[in-house]
């Protein structure tokens, strides 16, 4: 896929959320609606761009026409990160995005991405179905008019693109560097200049030097974006979204109006995508790094356990900062500390466990 033809209608501008002469009230005809979905992503972009378009052909199809959802990527009706407040307002009925890019309305938002050393995909999908986060996420979301669900996930990313070696935490310090979320502020805690990039305008500040290093998704998304014609040191594994879930929001009150059956539609569409977008990222990374290294000369290397070390120390300040920000924040800091805990020594004796003897015994372990 051609990068520019996904980057040129992305374009983030600074102007407030659309008013209600931007974006038409939704046409209702016998019991029908046409909802419109906004996204954070560029047009068509693998894997996030394409798997929102998956949800919306699913909702359509699921409801048998009485629900027809029209994609609009970043750009297209909104910029990429006022799709909150679009759907929130009204203005738009459904958005396709990542939770953590709206910590500046609450911090809990980014427990339901990714918060730094926090869970893999299998995990945050265990919290939110069964450890009680989608009930807290009820909560957060219905403060601002929203019912959210989970609707994709990337599994685990990588830690990024650097114009340097990074030896030592020391090799942070002034780095202007893209990262979101709580993930940027452990960053910043670290000494680097964080900055907050919608994904159609990393390349160009990459190009023009105004940042020194990107995170973005991982191999397969940053192959598309081209990365590699303008930085070569590509380090692993990224501590900042270890299993990075993406989000469907609907306005509430649209989706409270809707009857049982189309309820369970919407929410069942999100379920099946949330499936199927990890299992394509997992399908895709492999020969993309394979691409990456072998074709385009890009140099793959590890965060030492200093620099590590220094990620853990501040991703733990920064994510338990959100306890007090208020009462519900302290309630789902709470129950991903609890979640974290439990999960984590499962992880360990299973497929953390299987996956070092399966590369040993194959061959390809360090």
């Amino acid at each position: 896929m051609d990068r520019r033809s996904f980057l040129k209608t992305t374009a983030v501008a600074g102007a407030g959320v659309a008013t209600a002469s931007t974006l038409a009230a939704p046409a209702i005809s016998q019991g029908r609606q046409e909802w419109r979905m906004v996204t954070t992503w560029p047009k068509n972009f693998p894997g996030l761009g394409t798997g929102a378009q998956r949800c919306a052909d699913r909702i359509t199809a699921l409801t048998d026409g009485r629900i027809t959802v029209k994609l609009f990527a970043a750009g297209e009706l909104v910029p990429a990160f006022e799709v909150f407040d679009a759907v929130a307002s009204g203005n738009a009925e459904m958005y396709h995005g990542a939770s953590y890019y709206f910590v500046g309305k609450h911090p809990g938002f980014a427990f339901f991405t990714a918060v730094p050393m926090g869970f893999t995909a299998p995990e945050i999908d265990a919290w939110v179905m069964h450890g009680g986060g989608q009930e807290l996420w009820d909560e957060l979301s219905a403060g601002f008019g929203l019912k959210s669900f989970l609707c994709g996930n990337t599994g685990v990313q990588m830690g990024g693109w650097f114009n340097k070696e990074i030896n030592s935490v020391d090799d942070l310090r002034g780095l202007n560097f893209r990262m979101p979320g709580l993930g940027g502020e452990a960053m910043r805690q670290l000494g680097a200049n964080v900055v907050a990039l919608p994904g159609g305008e990393i390349f160009q500040a990459l190009q023009s030097g105004a940042i020194d290093g990107t995170e973005w998704v991982g191999p397969w998304n940053d192959l598309a974006f081209g990365f590699y014609r303008l930085v070569k040191n590509y380090y692993y594994p990224g501590f900042h979204e270890p299993g990075a879930a993406l989000d469907a929001s609907v306005n509430k009150e649209v989706f409270d109006a809707l009857s049982p059956a189309d309820q369970a539609a919407v929410q069942h569409a999100c379920l099946a995508e949330n499936n199927y977008m990890y299992s394509e990222f997992m399908a895709k990374n492999g020969n993309s790094l394979d691409t990456l290294v072998n074709q385009h000369g890009v140099q793959l290397k590890q965060f030492s356990d200093d620099v590590y070390d220094g990620f853990f120390e501040a991703s733990e300040e920064v994510v338990n900062s959100v306890a007090d920000h208020d009462d519900l924040g302290k309630r789902i800091l709470d129950s991903y500390q609890k979640a974290r805990r439990d999960y984590a020594g499962w992880t360990r004796i299973s497929d953390q466990a299987y996956s070092d003897q399966r590369a040993r015994v194959l061959g390809i372990a360090d």
